[in-house]
């Protein structure tokens, strides 16, 4: 399962030839686009902390986004635009470590965008989050909601979309802010959220805990999904945020019996006392993402048992 599940021959020809500089492109979802992106002929510059193949006509930058020599080295004025993926993810360590977060999600994102001012980049694409809403109750989530957020990291999120909308006013540049779901799909095994913790617990005969009464309900979307909405958005240059998602919320009971059945393992689980920042439910309008052609493709069930191929026993394969 590689790629966008689109039309990549229409893809290629909209992007064959640009050049594009993806921070974080060693990461979960940078990989993934990074593969697409080289596949539809884009020269792309991958800039991270950690290494990871390019194609011939790419580059690798290694250095950390908070250093401006190592922003000023990798925005440069050949660019045709930024797509923005790198920060700090975890909403539990940003509510330990608000400083650093803002440094990495807030600041850096702001140097990025004024170097790419500068040097007249014409497009910024950032990876955003559906946490800068906030607790909307049982309410849908849609691009008109007013961010709330309620943890550092929501806040850090809705500081970065708030730069891109006055970039986007002041100078002219198409700015567009993704607004994710709970993503997931092979190439997590680092991450520490629910899908590889449960994949995790599979493998090694664990117990996952599940945080309250597990009836919180989330969105979850798979990674060549966030690649197709990244696609559509680019090629339509939305300004604003986007909402990408599955447009099928599940609560977390129901995700673990899904992942007892991908894996064929009955996983145990042990509640524990729900954490500060959760929102109860999301679910999400996917309406103006699918005017533009977005459809989400991967199933639940068909995802995680792709995921489970990346974790499960050497043994087992």
């Amino acid at each position: 399962m590689t790629g966008v599940p689109n039309e990549a021959g229409s893809t290629g020809s909209a992007l064959a030839g640009s050049r594009i500089l993806v921070t974080g492109g060693s990461g979960f979802i940078g990989r993934h686009v990074v593969r697409t992106l080289e596949e539809a002929g884009v020269a792309v510059v991958v800039a991270d902390l950690n290494p990871s193949p390019v194609r011939d006509g790419g580059r690798l930058c290694l250095g950390d986004l908070r250093d401006p020599d190592f922003r000023d080295r990798i925005v440069t004025a050949d660019l045709d635009g930024v797509v923005h993926l790198a920060a700090a993810t975890s909403v539990l360590a940003s509510v330990r470590d608000p400083a650093g977060v803002y440094d990495l999600n807030v600041a850096a994102t702001a140097g990025l965008l004024e170097l790419a001012r500068l040097r007249d980049v014409p497009r910024f694409l950032l990876a955003s989050t559906n946490a800068v809403i906030g607790d909307v109750g049982s309410g849908v989530i849609d691009e008109t909601i007013a961010p709330r957020p309620l943890t550092p990291y929501g806040g850090s999120k809705a500081a970065g979309e708030m730069l891109l909308s006055a970039y986007h006013g002041s100078y002219g540049m198409t700015t567009c802010a993704l607004r994710l779901t709970n993503v997931y799909g092979t190439g997590m095994a680092a991450k520490d959220s629910l899908i590889p913790r449960l994949m995790r617990a599979a493998r090694d005969g664990a117990t996952v805990e599940v945080y309250g009464s597990g009836r919180q309900r989330r969105d979850l979307v798979n990674v060549l999904d966030v690649v197709q909405g990244l696609i559509v958005a680019w090629q339509h240059d939305v300004a604003g945020p986007l909402v990408i998602g599955s447009g099928r919320s599940a609560d977390v009971l129901e995700i673990v019996a899904t992942a007892r059945e991908a894996t064929g393992v009955d996983i145990p689980a042990r509640h524990i006392p729900g954490k500060q920042g959760e929102m109860p439910v999301v679910q999400v309008d996917l309406a103006r993402a699918a005017a533009l052609g977005y459809q989400p493709s991967v199933t639940l069930e068909d995802g995680l048992r792709e995921v489970w191929a990346d974790f499960r026993p050497e043994r087992d394969r």
